[in-house]
């Protein structure tokens, strides 16, 4: 008689009803759904079923004890009453994964180690010899689910999780995993369309998931079989003594047939990306997959100019950028956009789906789903709009505000969606770019600059600050009343993007976004993103590393580049100080201008990491540079303390902070005098000390001029890109007059 065992399948929460009715066409019964999985009964020829066909199950796994326990004592005793060399010998690998849920035993890495000691207690009673541990590879898993006083016991038979299927060589920055793929296909109906012998069509298909994916499913091709075809050791059960190869052969053979006579039935399926390298990506993938014949991917932005690969309509089904980054949710509020008026131009009588954890873009593509579904891209929760194509009856479009209506820069009448032109405020806004960026450009490519702003709310309706760092555009939008319209201000947002890439000749992708919030306390530094991706610009001749995505601010102030140049005339051969430095820019013009050491002092670690690493790339290294973290107020008086002197000091401090950081807090327009004074005490009486400030209605005390000379220089140090609105003011002081004079 065969044994009747019991099966649990894992998946992503919310498709635990697709496993099931994967488990029910595979003539599987007993299934019962649990929250992240189903559960089901059936010889073992079920399991191995399950693990070849199922396209959207994370892991088959075997139950192999059930038991109630009170204590990590409870289950060492109950994992070491398992005969475990029935399933496996002293010379496999092992890994063991525990999961704990409101459990006895809370902690999961605790109940790990329980069970391996258990395990190995026993073989090395039995044997002596004992099963290592090997998590990235092992012959066999073992999965503990802990759960109040409950514990089940599983052997996982996937080995590798079921998304890996085998023929992703290579992806794009952030892959679609094969499982949620088959989801969206499964929920987007793709077997009523290949049924009919209707197309498939993804136009921004990165590394090609889902049109493999697709492909897979028409052809009835298992999604094991390729996993089968590229290494038989990643199955789970092959070091399981148990395992009966036979039954499993019998398996792969069902699957084989199924393939070869599936093939001929597939009807097209045709990807496209604006990316060269994700095209060629996926072109490798395909061919991983064995589809070469039956997939067609071609270099194509989905924004413009978009057509159906064949004549017929179809499913059309896509995963297009997110933007979770702070910000790029605004940037990409204008290709949805743009993919939207696409789809209502060229895709009449298709299906369209797509999947966003974000409601705004969808909003953004100006359809109204006829079906929504919740699932899981890991642990982002996202959403499949499904949208029907029919310009004879024509959309329903949604505002930003998810009412019917027009959204963007649509106009609905009589049934039809035609683009209209630019508004009178944003061809306003288009002419000043316009007329800014033709001036400036000419100035920049004279002067060698590269980095200059060409922007800075010149019209009120567009309250925007536009900066060019070489390939980048970096859009600083300033935080609207609570009085503006939200629909307003997402229109007007929608027309800076789309002017902006248009006129200032870069590619969507280059293009970032932010809101710059009223400053409190310390939060223009405060991680806006977790990139942490750098690249470097010129300046002068000197090369800085800025980050357009993680802070609110690059990491370079463009206005300044007048102020560090005047830094590097007056620091040959002399000691220079750089107080509140943040990344060091200064500090480099310093070291080029041949000072004899450089002292830089700021409370951020990263910012003095990323200070060194501006030195560093300009070749300025060695003990006379000297990087010192600690709370600039604080460092100031034992500096004093010590009588240290400096020839040269720059001081440009935030306009407040009250960072953890700090002893105190700091009001630059309160507490400027004592700092200027602190500054003085270290500077040398043949020296000058370079202050500057960005508080809106700054005074200096006149109590200053008592202790040194003062001459404002903010004219001096205003650059052209900023002369219609300048950012800061400027001022030197000096111990002796003579010494002002060098400040021109």
């Amino acid at each position: 008689m065969k044994q009747t065992n019991q099966f649990f399948a894992t998946c992503s929460k919310g498709v635990e009803d697709l496993v099931l009715k994967e488990l029910e066409q595979l003539e599987i019964s007993g299934s019962k759904i649990h929250t992240g999985g189903v559960a089901f009964d059936g010889e073992i020829l079920s399991a191995y079923k399950a693990c070849m066909w199922s396209r959207v199950a994370s892991r088959i796994l075997l139950q192999l004890k059930e038991f109630t326990i009170s204590s990590d004592d409870d289950l060492y005793r109950e994992i070491l009453g398992v005969d475990w060399s029935q399933h496996f010998a002293e010379y496999n690998t092992l890994a063991i994964d525990c999961f704990s849920s409101h459990s006895t035993v809370s902690n999961s890495h605790f109940a790990t180690l329980r069970v391996k000691d258990a395990i190995v207690d026993q073989f090395l009673e039995n044997t002596d010899e004992r099963p290592s541990i090997d998590r990235e590879n092992p012959d066999i898993r073992i999965n503990v689910y802990l759960s109040d006083k409950q514990c089940l016991l599983y052997l996982d038979l996937s080995g590798d999780a079921l998304h890996k299927r085998g023929y992703r060589r290579s992806s794009g920055s952030a892959p679609l995993r094969e499982t949620l793929a088959a989801s969206m296909l499964y929920r987007a109906k793709w077997e009523s369309f290949y049924e009919q012998g209707l197309p498939f069509c993804d136009p921004m298909c990165g590394s090609g998931t889902l049109l493999i994916e697709a492909a897979l499913m028409a052809s009835n091709t298992a999604p094991g079989l390729l996993r089968e075809q590229d290494d038989s050791e990643r199955w789970g059960f092959i070091h399981w003594k148990l395992f009966d190869r036979e039954i499993w052969q019998s398996v792969v053979q069902e699957a084989q047939d199924k393939h070869a006579s599936g093939l001929s039935h597939v009807p097209v399926i045709c990807g496209s990306d604006n990316s060269e390298q994700l095209v060629g990506i996926a072109r490798e993938n395909i061919r991983a997959a064995g589809l070469s014949s039956l997939i067609k991917v071609s270099l194509q932005d989905a924004t413009q100019d978009l057509k159906p690969c064949t004549k017929q309509h179809g499913l059309l089904v896509t995963n297009p950028p997110y933007g979770k980054r702070i910000g790029q949710v605004q940037v990409l509020r204008t290709l949805y956009h743009r993919f939207g008026e696409q789809l209502k131009a060229s895709f009449d009588g298709w299906t369209a789906v797509i999947i966003t954890s974000e409601p705004e873009l969808a909003r953004s593509i100006g359809l109204r789903a006829f079906r929504k579904n919740t699932l899981y891209n890991g642990a982002l929760k996202s959403v499949l709009y499904q949208y029907r194509i029919d310009a004879l009856s024509g959309p329903s479009f949604e505002k930003p505000g998810g009412a019917v209506g027009s959204a963007g820069n649509v106009d609905v009448k009589a049934g039809t969606a035609e683009p209209r032109g630019r508004s009178e405020h944003a061809m306003m806004f288009a002419n000043r770019l316009k007329k800014n960026y033709k001036h400036l450009k000419k100035w920049a490519r004279k002067n060698d600059v590269t980095c200059y702003r060409v922007y800075d709310a010149d019209i009120p309706q567009y309250a925007v600050a536009i900066d060019i760092y070489e390939q980048w555009v970096y859009v600083q939008e300033y935080q609207a009343p609570k009085t503006v319209d939200r629909n307003k201000a997402f229109l007007r947002i929608n027309d800076v993007i789309d002017v902006v890439a248009d006129i200032l000749e870069t590619k969507q992708e280059y293009v970032v976004l932010k809101v710059r919030k009223k400053q409190e306390g310390t939060s223009q530094y405060e991680k806006q993103d977790q990139k942490q991706r750098k690249t470097a610009v010129r300046e002068n001749g000197l090369k800085f590393l800025i980050n357009v995505y993680d802070y609110i601010d690059t990491g370079l102030f463009l206005d300044h580049r007048i102020t560090r140049q005047l830094i590097r005339k007056l620091a040959n051969k002399r000691s220079f100080l750089n107080l509140f430095a943040y990344t060091g820019s200064v500090t480099v013009y310093a070291a080029a201008g041949g000072a004899s050491t450089t002292t830089t002092v700021d409370m951020s670690n990263t910012y003095l990491n990323w200070a060194q690493e501006n030195l560093s790339i300009n070749g300025f290294t060695g003990d006379r540079h000297k990087f010192v973290r600690d709370d600039c107020l604080k460092w100031l008086q034992q500096a004093i303390d010590e009588k240290r002197k400096y020839q040269l000091i720059f001081v440009d401090p935030p306009t407040f902070s009250n960072s953890k950081k700090m002893d105190t807090s700091l009001d630059i327009v309160r507490d400027h005098v004592a700092l200027l004074s602190g500054c003085l005490a270290l500077l040398a009486d043949d020296g000058q000390l370079i202050f500057s400030t960005n508080a809106r209605g700054f005074k200096l005390d006149k109590s200053l001029q008592e202790m040194c000379f003062i001459r404002e220089i903010t004219k001096l140090t205003t650059t052209e890109d900023f002369k219609r609105k300048p950012l800061h003011r400027c001022w030197c002081l000096a111990k002796d007059q003579a010494m002002l004079d060098n400040c021109r």
